[in-house]
Formats: C-alpha cells, structure tokens, sequence
C-alpha cells in the first residue's frame, strides 16, 4: 500500500509542470516606453477582483480575416531586390513566415502599373504623345519583371495562399481627358478598352505565376493630385463596372474580387451609391477605405446598407520619421482593432519599405514623407511602426480567422479572434496615461494582466 501511495505522489508530482503550463496565457508585448518590441511573455492563472474585465464570447461571430500585411509597391521590390539574396531570403522570411518571431505577413497591396511610390511614371501601354492603342496590341508588364514580379516569386514560395489586391493609380494617359498620368478622367470611349486592360492584366500575372485576388477600380479616386492619379466620380465608376468591367470579368472567367471606392472613410455616400446600382452591384464584392479623412466608424455605415458586401481597409501612412509611441497606438486602434470592429476583413499599412530619404517617389505629389514598414539601406533594414502594428495582428490572427465579440473597458481598446485552428486571440491596446491592470475571461479561464500606457498585447488562448 505504502508503494502504491508513493507511485501516485510521484505522478502527481511529474505531471505538476505540465498542469502549471496549461494555466499559462502565452502573449506578445510591445512597450515603446519601456523598449520592449514584439516580445513573447507568459501569464499565469489569476484575478484581480478590482480591476475591469474583458469577457470574451466565441459564441457571437462576425466577418471572416482575409489577412494584415502592407502595400508591397515598386518601390519596395526595387530595394528588396537590390539586397544581398541571403540578406533579402533573411528579410522575407521573417516578414512572412509565421515560426519563431516572424511575423506572418498575409496580405498584400500591389500597384497596377506605378503608384507614387514608383521610381518613375509608367503604365502597361504607354504610347508616344498623340498615339493610342484601342486594342492594346503594346501592353506589356514591362517595369514589373525587373523588380514587382521576382519579389512576389520569392513571397510566394514563402507563403503560396497570401492574398494580393491590385490597385490602379492611373490608367493609361492617351485614355485621359487631359492626357497626363496626374489628374484627368477617364474618357468615356475608352471605357471598353479598360476594361480589356485590366482582364490583361490578371491574365498575364496569371501567366507569370501571380494570381490577384482582387482588384479596386482607382486608388483614391476623389484625389487627382497624385502623380500617378485619377478623378473618378461614383456614377463614373458606377457605370464603368456595370457595363465594361463586370461584363468583361463575366465573359474572361475573371474570378478576381472586383472591389470600389478605395479612399477615405468621409465619403460613404459614394460606395454606397454605386451599391445602390443593382445592375453594377451584382458585379462588386465590397468596398475599400482609407482613413486620412473621416471615422473609421463610417466603415459600418456602409456595411449597414450593404450586409451582404464586404468591407476592406486598404491604405494608411505613416509620416517619416516616425513615433512608435504614438504611431502604434494610432494605428492599432484605429486599424487593427478600429477597421476589425468595423467590419473590415483584412487591414493594409503604407507602405512595405524605403530608403532612409522616403525614396522613391514620383515628381508633382510622390509622397516623400511615407516611412516604409521598414526602411532598406542597401543590407541593413530598421524596423519602424507600421512593422510592429502588422506583427501583433499577422502573425496570429491567421487567414480563415473570425472576428468574435468582446466588450472594450475605459481606454482598453480591444478586439477578439478565433482562429481556423481553434485558438483564440486578443488583442489590447492601453490608451490611458497611466499603467493599467485588467481581467480577461474566456469561458472558465480567467487572468489578470497589466499593460503600460501605450503599450500593446496580443494575447493567444
């Protein structure tokens, strides 16, 4: 009898550390005040009677995650691709696997021909002034070989299933009212022959092993100051969908997401009425915003209106130099938290990378002032805000992820996730001045945690 009890205080003591570690909550700090960036921590099991909670329910769903990740644009192929192939095979892997502390990268804007982050000015079918070419019999890939296309290769063999979105910031000049690449409309006769370049250019990405998931219309199109940039008015864009693009896309077996708007959160008005247009609306998967106008709140309204159509955020800058403390704060409450609780299925920074001078940027409004993700100085790469917003999100909030219900206590901005492989994910952010000290529930599990003024946590159940 003596030995049977000792055999048992010896299981009970061997299995005590594997007891104690399921009672420990694994989560991922970042204290600018205190220089922690992108730490794993551990919690263990514990309440604190006077302090809020925030209570989780799985039970209520909302939108499914597409994925978090940036604007890969020219520009940042080009240094990409200008690193050392063992520094740059370094660099991507830690950008978009998700072992270790990678940080699982899993969704990408790209630009259709340059965007003003482009090192010049070009389109796919760019002609001498005063020619065009109505059945695009020139258009060609052309600048996105040397650098787009490569660096997607080398992103694809990391994560084959990352989402990439295709955004135009100009069509072709010669298709222009003004025949330049800033400004000017889209003349209503080249309607059709757009429409062809954009079945073109799915086709031929296609072709070089890059599928695009989905495509917005214009990038911005209520801002023609850009250089690349177009005014596309709604009832434009409108038309230009239900009878070029969509018919185009129908007749091609284009499954790319056809996607509208593309620009602030202070004009709903003008997806949802396109989405009003039941004959263009049958055509469009959802609407796309920025934030540089508006309240991110604007992003339900127009999911409100339109339930059965999706909602993205597609685009926001952060202002060299940077400030972490403010800037992650900013952009994890308004965006990763902000455009999640809002309905949005994926969140897009501005932009991947840059030179340690914001370069490259086009002539006549390139934004000089975008600090990249990270910034590229020939192998030496520096990691700034927008980095660390997409690490707390990207790497654990997984593509198949569904946003679940959360409450949000005083200055604990917060929001919840469970995740296609059955974990859960928190995510909070302390916008107080002081430390805070706050209870988070999940069923039966129950823990305290505290975070510094501005510091944020991804917490994983």
């Amino acid at each position: 009898m003596f030995k049977k009890n000792l055999l048992l205080a010896g299981l009970a003591l061997l299995s005590w550390p594997a007891f104690a570690q399921e009672n420990k909550l694994t989560y991922w700090l970042t204290d600018p005040a205190n220089n922690i960036l992108f730490k794993k921590e551990t919690l263990t099991n514990d309440l604190s009677k006077s302090a809020p909670t925030i209570t989780i329910d799985v039970s209520q769903k909302y939108q499914s995650i597409d994925g978090f990740g940036f604007a890969l644009t020219s520009g940042s192929t080009t240094h990409l691709m200008n690193m050392s192939p063992a520094k740059r095979s370094a660099l991507l892997h830690e950008l978009f696997s998700v072992d270790g502390s990678n940080i699982g990268t899993s969704y990408l804007r790209i630009s259709i021909g340059a965007s003003d982050l482009s090192d010049h000015v070009f389109t796919y079918d760019d002609m001498p002034d005063g020619n065009t070419d109505e059945k695009l019999e020139h258009f060609d890939l052309g600048p996105d070989k040397t650098n787009v296309i490569p660096a997607l290769k080398e992103i694809l063999a990391i994560n084959p299933s990352i989402k990439i979105l295709g955004s135009p910031w100009s069509p072709p000049s010669w298709m222009k009212t003004n025949n330049d690449s800033r400004g000017g409309m889209l003349k209503p006769e080249y309607y059709e022959t757009y429409a062809q370049y954009f079945v073109k250019y799915i086709q031929q990405m296609k072709a070089a092993g890059i599928r695009i998931d989905a495509i917005t219309i214009q990038n911005e199109p209520l801002h023609p100051g850009n250089n690349p940039s177009l005014l596309m008015p709604a009832p434009d864009q409108a038309e230009f969908i239900k009878n070029h693009l969509g018919p185009a896309f129908e007749k091609n077996h284009i499954d790319a997401k056809i996607i509208i708007y593309d620009h602030n959160a202070d004009r709903p008005d003008y997806p949802i009425l396109i989405l009003s247009d039941p004959k263009a609306a049958k055509y469009i998967d959802g609407s796309a915003f920025h934030l540089y106008g508006g309240k991110i709140e604007a992003l339900s309204d127009v999911h409100n209106a339109f339930p059965n159509k999706n909602i993205y955020f597609t685009e926001q800058w952060v202002g060299a130099p940077g400030n972490l403390e403010r800037d992650l704060s900013e952009h994890i409450k308004n965006l990763v938290i902000g455009a999640t609780r809002n309905w949005s299925h994926n969140v897009i920074e501005w932009n991947l990378a840059a030179d340690p001078e914001n370069k490259p940027y086009t002539d006549r409004g390139g934004c000089d002032r975008c600090l990249g993700a990270i910034t590229i100085d020939k192998d030496e790469v520096k990691r700034n805000p927008a980095y660390y917003v997409v690490a707390h999100s990207a790497k654990f909030v997984r593509p198949g992820s569904v946003r679940v219900a959360s409450n949000e206590p005083d200055s604990l901005p917060n929001v919840a996730f469970k995740t296609a492989s059955g974990k859960t994910v928190l995510i909070v952010l302390n916008t107080a001045k002081a430390s805070q000290t706050f209870n988070i529930q999940l069923s039966k599990n129950k823990y305290s945690a505290t975070l510094n003024a501005g510091a944020v946590a991804t917490y994983i159940f």
